[in-house]
């Protein structure tokens, strides 16, 4: 019906052969739900390596994501085709404000859910100023140079965690050597959707690989598989309160802006992909998206953002039903109900995870000036240069800054800093 707030979904019959599946239309119920579980699939990878990089619980993550995924559904009136999982652009001052050492679960994670709260606040504010004024003010001030720039910064940032994760013992090293060949060997010789999912089945090869020279060979530490045994099939999730503490929310909030940098990129990119001018909705999904994090947070969950991997997967299926979401959340929402496949993710040995982690840290670098590549950012202009030079080496520094009782950390002084420094050097 014209103007009512959710699209009716047209059903299409003659299924991927006719060419694109719209927004506002969907495949048969069977075929919808095949395509929600490998939603569900493409996202499982980042959005269970981001809490166990911050000792979060993984199960709550998913459980989270779905719920998160839902609302953002219901608040961009089912308009814009996306899924919520875990963001990486947290996990650095997450461990920043908690102190977390890893492995295991992060035993003061209630402070750092008190700052992903107030990171979501602001990201919803800025959402509801977007849908009065657009987007224009963000795309002024944060042009391709800056946003590329912040998001190398994240994976540069987040580097020196990876390597000394998997650096106390000679084992670990190796093994973690062997998984980035791993997955490395995954995105480079297979093809369709196992190269999709190269962290996932990346991880999975060297998780047997590990459980072989342990478990099996008697080299370094082997898996302890009692937990899963004894966990139970179906239980509620584990919530943590959060604890609200100024210094904590005040360097945690800015990340906000990057997930905005990072969400307005997502959705002219579904734009484009669709032929849809989806900038109408951008504030909605804003506040979709920080609504999400606020709830996630209350609860124990990471924050949350619009997930690339599932752009992808859209990309190469052409397939961009919003119900398709709604049923990969719902999915996810059931796997948060079995504290047995939380125990499974638990058991991923550090050597493993941190593997993993230098690849996605790496990903995440390169996504940045893949950014630059495609905008066609001129570093000839000495502004350009200047900004994405200074970024670069305040976040991969961990450039702090000491603002009254709290400390602006390396990701933080690069995004505001690369904002300052182009608004700056910009000639009228």
């Amino acid at each position: 019906m014209a103007g009512s707030y959710f699209p009716r979904w047209r059903e299409r019959t003659d299924g991927v052969a006719a060419g694109v599946i719209a927004p506002d239309e969907r495949l048969p119920w069977p075929q919808m739900g095949a395509m929600g579980l490998q939603h569900v699939v493409a996202m499982f990878g980042s959005t269970v390596l981001a809490p166990l990089l911050m000792g979060f619980d993984p199960n709550l993550a998913i459980f989270m994501s779905g719920i998160g995924t839902l609302l953002f559904f219901v608040i961009v009136g089912g308009r814009v085709p996306s899924y919520l999982g875990s963001s990486f652009a947290f996990i650095g001052l997450v461990i920043a404000v908690s102190g977390y050492a890893g492995p295991g679960l992060n035993t003061n994670i209630g402070v750092a859910l008190g700052g992903i709260i107030a990171c979501g606040v602001v990201y919803t504010l800025i959402g509801f100023l977007v849908m009065a004024i657009g987007t224009g003010w963000i795309e002024r001030y944060m042009p391709p140079v800056v946003t590329g720039a912040v998001v190398a910064v994240i994976g540069l940032n987040l580097a020196p965690i990876a390597v000394k994760s998997v650096t106390a013992n000679p084992f670990d090293a190796w093994m973690a050597l062997a998984t980035v060949l791993c997955v490395g060997a995954v995105a480079v010789f297979t093809r369709g959707m196992v190269q999709r999912l190269l962290i996932l089945i990346g991880l999975l090869l060297a998780y047997v690989l590990y459980a072989v020279l342990t478990n099996g060979a008697g080299l370094g530490k082997p898996i302890d598989f009692s937990t899963v045994a004894n966990a139970a099939w179906l239980g509620m999730p584990s919530f943590t309160s959060p604890v609200f503490r100024l210094e904590a929310m005040a360097l945690i909030a800015p990340v906000a802006v990057i997930l905005v940098a990072e969400n307005l990129g997502h959705i002219k990119a579904v734009s484009a992909m669709t032929g849809q001018n989806l900038d109408r909705y951008m504030g909605r999904a804003f506040v979709g998206d920080g609504i999400a994090t606020v709830v996630s947070g209350s609860v124990g969950g990471t924050g949350l953002t619009t997930y690339a991997e599932n752009i992808g997967v859209m990309a190469v299926t052409r397939i961009y039903s919003t119900l398709v979401f709604a049923i990969a959340a719902c999915f996810a929402i059931l796997l948060g109900f079995s504290p047995k496949f939380g125990a499974i993710i638990l058991t991923i040995p550090t050597a493993v995870l941190g593997g993993v982690s230098i690849v996605v840290f790496g990903l995440i670098a390169v996504s940045g000036a893949r950014i630059w590549v495609e905008n066609r950012v001129d570093f000839s202009d000495n502004r350009n240069l200047i900004v994405a030079a200074v970024t670069l080496v305040l976040g991969a520094g961990d450039f702090t800054l000491n603002i009254g009782g709290f400390a602006l950390g390396g990701i933080g002084t690069a995004t505001f800093g690369a904002i300052i420094l182009n608004a700056l050097l910009t000639r009228k």
